[in-house]
């Protein structure tokens, strides 16, 4: 797309607006466009530059930083804009050049001739001092290394078919049929990955309830689970209910499912998902906290519990890059605190040799492993199943073993962990 003074402009003043991060960026950038009401091509232009600004924040600033001279400001959303352009937006120099101010060319020329190689690793990996100090507990450095350049890249959309209303060939074939280019998830039987992102909101597919957007690594949880057609069921943190429409499904909308969310305005948004879904066995349930009088009534009558823990969301780096600046060590450690309490007040709803999935979309082990085992040392009654062999028995061939861990470089998902615990 040619650059004009005009879209430089507006690429310029929406990253002023986003770069704060004083909300989601999806979310300022979303009441910017309804501000401003600008063409399609330029909302284009403007997202992809906001959003890869954000993967690419820490080398773009030192890329400004190292090429500024004087009393000119370094990482400006200007220079940021540019510098992301020429490095990563495909453009070269001569197509830059009639927007450029005096001498904006040759700082252009050593901003693309800067090396990430030698730099360190937190602006090689993209991800903040404090995070890489935090993995490196767990992590090597090449690890670490090969989690941050997958979060890099952008996230392919895929879509989940509702087996209640379609088979996955029979929605590949209509896909086909409009010249939309999907295939088959590798792992999820009832997954599609489309090619390209392409709004699908009009699509009858989407309004007839036969598909939901959702990613693979999170349509592998509800494989986890399992649940069987009669059981009760609950989702505990069901939020929007993507998750809760695949149980349903699961269970061919027989026996009982609850959608228990904190937020009255996440369970809102289920309804007309469910109402598309022809799902009938949900029961959205709004709780005040993880130990509301309604949960406990619950205890100890649940087959299946699924807990998609709130989380740092740092697997979701690929579609919310934003988040890695927005996080904090504290941030992380009363995630910890709620995700600890959360888990022990699920499990109460458990019968007798009922399963629970936990589960959240973060990659490191104080999220994930170190609340299980934690729960493991302080609930003798709770074991853990082996991940792997749960989805084996499902014919779903993703390499797993006590846990689920998804990566965007090794399973082109969001990063997922899960674990299976069982009442004993």
């Amino acid at each position: 797309m040619l650059i004009t003074e005009y879209r430089l402009d507006l690429v310029i003043q929406t990253l002023r607006t986003v770069l704060p991060l004083a909300h989601p960026a999806d979310t300022t950038l979303r009441y910017f466009f309804k501000d401003e009401r600008i063409g399609s091509n330029e909302r284009e232009l403007v997202a992809e530059t906001v959003f890869g600004v954000l993967r690419h924040r820490l080398l773009l600033e030192h890329a400004c930083a190292g090429n500024s001279s004087g009393d000119t400001p370094s990482a400006t959303p200007r220079r940021m804009a540019l510098a992301h352009m020429i490095r990563f937006g495909g453009y070269n120099l001569r197509e830059l050049e009639p927007v450029l101010k005096p001498g904006e060319k040759d700082w252009l020329a050593t901003v693309k001739g800067v090396k990430p190689e030698g730099l360190s690793l937190s602006i090689q990996a993209e991800l903040p001092e404090w995070l890489v100090e935090k993995m490196r507990a767990s992590y090597t450095d090449e690890d670490i290394l090969a989690i941050g350049k997958s979060m890099q890249q952008g996230a392919p959309l895929d879509i989940r078919v509702n087996t209640l209303l379609a088979r996955r060939d029979e929605v590949l074939q209509q896909l086909h049929e409009k010249n939309i280019a999907a295939s088959a998830t590798p792992y999820s039987p009832v997954g599609i990955r489309l090619k390209e992102k392409i709004p699908l909101n009009r699509d009858a597919l989407f309004t007839e309830g036969k598909i939901e957007v959702q990613d693979e690594g999170s349509q592998l949880l509800g494989f986890l689970l399992a649940p069987r057609r009669n059981d009760m069921v609950v989702d505990f943190c069901a939020g929007a209910g993507g998750k809760t429409l695949m149980l349903s499904a699961m269970m061919n909308s027989q026996g009982r499912l609850y959608a228990m969310d904190v937020s009255e305005k996440r369970l809102a948004n289920l309804k007309p998902r469910l109402k598309r879904s022809g799902a009938s066995n949900i029961q959205p349930m709004l709780i005040a906290h993880e130990n509301d009088l309604k949960v406990k009534r619950l205890a100890g009558k649940i087959d299946r519990v699924l807990v998609d823990a709130p989380c740092s969301g740092l697997g979701t780096l690929r579609r919310s890059p934003d988040l890695k600046f927005r996080q904090s060590p504290e941030s992380i450690e009363a995630y910890t605190v709620l995700q600890a309490a959360i888990l022990a007040s699920a499990s109460r709803l458990l019968k007798k040799g009922g399963r629970l999935v936990y589960a959240t979309c973060s990659f490191l082990p104080e999220e994930n492993q170190h609340i299980v085992q934690n729960f493991l040392s302080a609930h003798p009654d709770f074991v853990l199943r082996p991940a792997g062999e749960i989805l084996q028995q499902q014919k779903i061939a993703v390499e797993a073993l006590d846990y689920l861990e998804l990566r965007p470089h090794l399973h082109n998902t969001d990063g997922f962990f899960a674990a299976v615990l069982e009442r004993i």
